[in-house]
């Protein structure tokens, strides 16, 4: 690995993708077989969808604990144990390069992983054995504030990193809930088409691809693929540190929708 891997990646519904779930298989073998393919890296980074605060906020700690944010499964999804340490030295160089960008950050000594980055990560590295830190959303869900961030954060790229925007592609929450089948939803597949043209189309020059994605809600059905953004704002930090058209990943059925992972 000659520098860092950035990929945003869906990472399904909360640990479903962990328990042989049908409707998360596929999802979970890309997850396992990625990290396969890439040279394994000296830490992590995950821009979680589970972590909003005012600011972008990094964790400090030495040792994060889990965070088991999610409700309603079954007993042993609250026992996982993923001891991972904590990165406080490249916490504190992303900072720095925020704040050299004019944008205010923190660090957090305290706070510990939630599902956004445990559940990918014990598919990807079960051995927990590569230190990680977690990067917060801005509550204030602005797109291009978060490209801003990616971009602040470009510098990270020359390191032996893997950079991993944990959200989802499709995250209607309801939608998701009361579907039982993988019949093909056009809402879900137009606005699938319209994000991979985006993020791909290598005949698109830059200022136009940050001002798509930045003006994501006209794309189509838009809000009922994202009735709240936050897992799509991963992908936008992922593109700021990328900086250029990128490579799907993968395309598959994740919790009966289409989801999509995007490579820079």
């Amino acid at each position: 690995m000659s520098g860092a891997t950035v990929v945003y990646i869906p990472h399904g519904g909360g640990p479903l993708p962990l328990l042989d779930e049908p409707s998360h298989a596929e999802l979970a073998r890309f997850l396992g077989d990625f990290a396969a393919r890439i040279e394994r890296p000296d830490a992590i980074v995950v821009v979680s969808a589970h972590w909003e605060e005012a600011e972008p906020t990094l964790t400090a700690a030495v040792a994060p604990p889990l965070i088991f944010d999610y409700y309603g499964f079954p007993p042993e999804t609250y026992r996982y144990e993923y001891p991972a340490a904590g990165a406080p030295d490249l916490a504190e160089r992303a900072h720095g390069l925020l704040a050299d960008a004019g944008i205010d950050a923190r660090l957090d000594p305290d706070r510990g992983f939630d599902h956004g980055l445990f559940v990918p990560l014990m598919l990807m590295y079960p051995d927990a054995g590569i230190p990680c830190i977690q990067l917060s959303l801005c509550a204030s869900l602005d797109a291009g504030l978060h490209i801003r961030i990616g971009r602040a954060l470009a510098a990270l790229q020359r390191e032996k990193l893997l950079i991993l925007g944990s959200g989802f592609s499709f995250h209607n929450m309801q939608a998701l809930m009361a579907k039982r089948d993988d019949a093909p939803d056009p809402r879900n597949l137009a606005f699938e088409d319209w994000l991979r043209e985006t993020c791909t189309d290598a005949s698109l020059d830059e200022e136009a691809r940050a001002a798509r994605l930045a003006d994501w809600t006209s794309a189509p059905h838009a809000r009922y693929c994202h009735p709240r953004e936050e897992h799509l704002l991963p992908l936008m930090v992922c593109y700021g540190i990328g900086g250029g058209p990128a490579v799907l990943a993968f395309r598959g059925p994740v919790a009966h929708f289409t989801a999509s992972a995007y490579r820079w």
